[in-house]
């Protein structure tokens, strides 16, 4: 089963915005079996519409098109579609009723434009948004089926969870696909592509491998696509377990899926342990990383942002003496800031980073992308010096994730 997305917006392609909606969208229906084709992006035009239409259906049996719902005369996703169905819009009074509670609820004044919200297509079984005022629309034409959403993120996905995606499900038998993310740190993708050729050359055919490489990680991923799950499950362990006998002194651990900060979340949720951050060059985005879990109030205890040498010394205790021996960028002061995090809010893990991002030398003379992270424990410190690069982005970026990856190994020993 093949599906096609399709988001439609000007403030896409200029960059205004950026698409989350077909990743999240993606991501979904590869859970029920559904592989995606092909994503496409285009533009708030009538023929640009068809064309995209009339191309998706050629080699998609289901397409999902996002936006160009709303009420104004630039939303012209409904019309246009219509035209593609050669079908005419009725008013729909159900949706009418629908826009007029929510105006009500908040107050809002109901005119004829928000009225003309409820001109649906007559060929389309309509889906009503919990969230917004503009419907989801269902069709079924040619074997084929159209879904067209609007492209507000929450009420994209309410309609997906509670209305596309059961209807899909029950409309066809679908396979399963199962995805397991070996993750891999020190070794470069053509090194690791060469270590495990012969891996890869005798997976089953129902097993694919992707190479996934990122700021000096490689995430290896095996998919798994068939009719019984348990024989796609018990092979794609074994296949892991062959890896950790090929490849053990560089695999950091396992991802189903998650991101990194899920799976630290939830290690410490199990574990019942807290953590603080201290953070000097990355200036919290190790701290927004992780509290961008929900739930993570359970665990994450809070930050300090301590980017000058004297707010080091202030807010985390760190020695005058340590810094003008060895420097702010330097492992002994790390370690020092991960103390202070880790005594001053009572966690049982801190992590602490300070390095030079760039553009150019501080007054420390540390080489640009200089970065020493620290992690402390209630049983063990633990502190690294690494060099990043340039340019700045790409070092505060492997800073977070390099720390991520750090903590993730030490929760799970």
């Amino acid at each position: 089963m093949k599906a096609e997305i399709i988001t439609i917006g000007d403030e896409i392609l200029i960059g205004q915005i950026v698409d989350t909606n077909s990743q999240w969208i993606g991501t979904e229906l590869n859970k029920i079996g559904v592989s995606v084709y092909q994503i496409s992006s285009i533009q708030d035009n009538k023929q640009h519409i068809l064309n995209a239409l009339k191309e998706a259906q050629s080699r998609a049996d289901i397409i999902i098109i996002t936006g160009g719902l709303g009420p104004t005369k630039d939303d012209i996703t409904k019309y246009t579609i219509a035209e593609y169905f050669s079908d005419t819009l009725t008013l729909n009074e159900n949706v009418v009723n629908h826009i007029q509670k929510l105006f009500t609820k908040y107050k809002i004044p109901f005119g004829e434009l928000n009225r003309l919200q409820g001109m649906i297509p007559s060929k389309a079984t309509v889906l009503e948004n919990a969230y917004g005022t503009a419907p989801g629309m269902w069709f079924f034409e040619n074997e084929t089926i159209f879904v067209s959403l609007p492209g507000v993120p929450n009420e994209m996905k309410g309609l997906m969870q509670f209305e596309v995606l059961p209807r899909i499900q029950k409309q066809f038998k679908l396979p399963f696909i199962i995805h397991k993310t070996i993750m891999t740190y020190g070794m470069g993708e053509s090194s690791l592509a060469e270590r495990i050729e012969d891996f890869e050359n005798n997976l089953p055919e129902f097993i694919k491998l992707a190479y996934l490489p990122n700021y000096g990680k490689v995430r290896l991923r095996l998919s798994a696509k068939g009719d019984n799950k348990k024989i796609l499950e018990d092979t794609l362990q074994e296949k892991i377990e062959d890896l950790y006998k090929i490849i053990p002194e560089i695999i950091t651990g396992i991802d189903d899926g998650g991101k990194i900060e899920q799976t630290i979340g939830a290690l410490l949720k199990q574990k019942g342990k807290t953590i603080a951050t201290a953070e000097s060059l990355t200036g919290g985005k190790i701290a927004s990383t992780l509290v961008s879990v929900p739930g993570s109030s359970a665990y994450y205890k809070g930050s300090f942002v301590t980017y000058s040498a004297e707010t080091k010394i202030n807010v985390l205790n760190v020695s005058k003496v340590t810094i003008d021996l060895h420097s702010a960028v330097s492992k002994e002061v790390a370690l020092e800031m991960a103390r202070g995090a880790k005594q001053k809010l009572q966690t049982n893990y801190a992590i602490a980073v300070t390095g030079n991002a760039g553009p150019t030398k501080d007054s420390n003379n540390k080489e640009v992308g200089s970065v020493c992270i620290a992690i402390v424990t209630d049983e063990k410190e633990l502190v690294e010096e690494f060099n990043f690069g340039k340019p700045r982005g790409r070092v505060i970026d492997k800073t977070v994730n390099k720390s991520l990856e750090m903590l993730q190994k030490e929760i799970l020993k």
